[in-house]
């Protein structure tokens, strides 16, 4: 029913602006902005499109909305944070993040950050980003 539609996915944000400048100014994604409906989409490598739209009841997710592939994951890591990003920081039994927040403990080497709302986004290292 579905198979060739251009489904499209999105999520809340508390502050518009805020989430403007992060996704456009810190991860240098293309951020087109919908002033008529209050909205913004992410223009994503491939032709994908994320819609982010403000909701003043806004709860940020508590799992990871976006994932971003790198080739040099300590690399990405470095950059983001000489841009000011803090990376999560876990520390359960069998999941544990390292001194530089990157989880190392089995599958892809992932770090996981949040946006300004509090939702949460990663990086994680693939052969072929």
């Amino acid at each position: 029913m579905f198979r060739n539609t251009q489904a499209f996915s999105g999520f809340s944000v508390n502050d518009l602006e805020k989430a403007k400048q992060f996704y456009r100014q810190v991860l240098e994604l293309e951020v087109v902005e919908d002033s008529s409906m209050g909205l913004l989409t992410l223009h994503l490598a491939g032709g994908a499109k994320v819609l982010i739209y403000p909701k003043p009841n806004h709860t940020p997710a508590t799992f990871t909305i976006l994932n971003f592939p790198v080739i040099d994951i300590n690399q990405a890591v470095a950059e983001l944070k000489s841009r000011g990003v803090i990376f999560e920081s876990y520390d359960y039994e069998h999941f544990k993040t390292d001194a530089d927040n990157i989880f190392r403990g089995g599958g892809p080497l992932i770090a996981w950050f949040t946006d300004p709302a509090g939702n949460i986004l990663s990086v994680l290292e693939t052969e072929a980003a």
